[in-house]
């Protein structure tokens, strides 16, 4: 896998914690920088530690799936990457189901909510033999910095623009699929 592949897959995993981040942002309180730095720790910390685990977890089914691995990887990025575009379109796009302050609890749920789908491409990593420790910290910087932005982006533009965020980044993982299974079958 090259890094400008790894780069759209990193960036299409944290358009859900960008959303978030831009949600968050437009009704925090408090120094904007304090927060982005925060929620970027939290977000990029939890988009950099699934990866491995997933990894970890296909990594046990890399030899029994080893014909198959690119139908899965395929299945995985595609799945993830409809349901973030399915979210996106049914959200009110007004929505924003958050409180004024944020609380470190608030922050590890939204953190492993928004990481979930990293962890699936996780075990898709592991069938492609991509090297894992620097997978996970290209995903990690990329959402750090991604979701700082996002917090800046809360206060001037609002929700609508997290729902696109989230649909471009869905599209991202279905042409990362695509790719993948193309280069598996031929």
């Amino acid at each position: 896998m090259s890094l400008v592949e790894l780069l759209l897959i990193a960036v299409g995993l944290s358009m859900d914690a960008l959303a978030v981040s831009i949600c968050k942002g437009m009704v925090l309180n408090g120094t904007k920088l304090k927060n982005a730095i925060i929620m970027g720790l939290f977000f990029g910390g939890f988009h950099g530690i699934m990866p491995i685990l997933g990894y970890l977890l296909g990594t046990q089914f890399n030899e029994i799936l080893n014909n198959v691995d690119h139908w899965i990887a395929f299945i995985l990025l595609a799945f993830i990457g409809g349901k973030m575009m399915v979210e996106a379109l049914k959200k009110d796009k007004d929505s924003c189901e958050i409180q004024k302050n944020i609380s470190i609890s608030d922050l590890v749920m939204l953190s492993i909510a928004t990481s979930i789908d990293v962890l699936a491409v996780g075990v898709s990593f592991a069938f492609l033999e991509v090297p894992i420790i620097e997978a996970s910290i290209v995903i990690a910087v990329v959402t750090f910095i991604i979701s700082a932005i996002g917090v800046y982006l809360g206060k001037f533009c609002g929700t609508s623009l997290g729902k696109w965020a989230e649909v471009t980044g869905g599209i991202v993982l279905i042409i990362i699929g695509i790719k993948i299974l193309l280069e598996g079958l031929f």
